[in-house]
């Protein structure tokens, strides 16, 4: 199955480039499917791209998703204003290219273990981890957007492949992401500090 996935998101990206400009919606399409999981996996992916205000809307959209995740509901209505979330040609062709290597590799390495992290049970926490994440998301931090959302398409790609591995090493990235923040807030307060008493305030 997600050999298919790969092979039509490589041909997507080898179309003419009046072709190149999809939208959130239209990536989810070209998966035939609109689980949670993967509808996770692309809002993680565009909110590691650099458009402007993108981090805020997608972040937004993630914790609707937790929300729909803690009331045990596995897809959600794609909001009009993030499905016509739309990337240039340059991203959507990497993007592209670069969902279909994951789902090739994702395909070789990953297998289902460790499922006890996938259970229905475990859905709660990770529903709160998915909005942990989007809050890191949200923040306006310095290069914040990439360990959560790194963080958020390896508990997609383990929850799709009921791979705990991936599920656990989505739990560590997002823990060196949310010691990134807290180190970034730490370092923007001390300099804070040290104007205020530059001041002399």
């Amino acid at each position: 199955m997600n050999e298919g996935i790969a092979q039509r998101l490589r041909g997507a990206a080898s179309e003419g480039p009046q072709a190149l400009r999809l939208s959130l919606r239209e990536l989810l399409q070209l998966h035939g499917e609109g689980s949670g999981a993967v509808l996770l996996m692309l809002m993680a992916l565009l909110s590691t791209v650099p458009i402007a205000g993108a981090g805020t809307v997608l972040s937004l959209g993630i914790f609707a998703l937790a929300g729909a995740w803690l009331r045990g509901r596995d897809t959600l209505p794609l909001p009009e204003r993030l499905a016509r979330l739309t990337l240039n040609e340059t991203w959507t062709r990497r993007c592209l290219h670069g969902l279909a290597w994951t789902y090739e590799r994702a395909e070789r390495w990953m297998c289902p273990r460790w499922q006890a992290l996938c259970h229905a049970r475990a859905r709660f926490w990770w529903a709160l981890w998915i909005a942990l994440m989007a809050a890191l998301i949200f923040l306006p931090l310095p290069l914040g957007n990439v360990l959560p959302g790194t963080s958020l398409m390896l508990l997609s790609l383990g929850w799709l492949f009921r791979d705990g591995i991936a599920l656990l090493l989505s739990a560590a990235t997002g823990a060196v992401g949310v010691g990134y923040a807290i180190s970034v807030g730490h370092l923007a307060f001390a300099a804070w500090q040290h104007m205020g008493t530059w001041f002399g305030l």
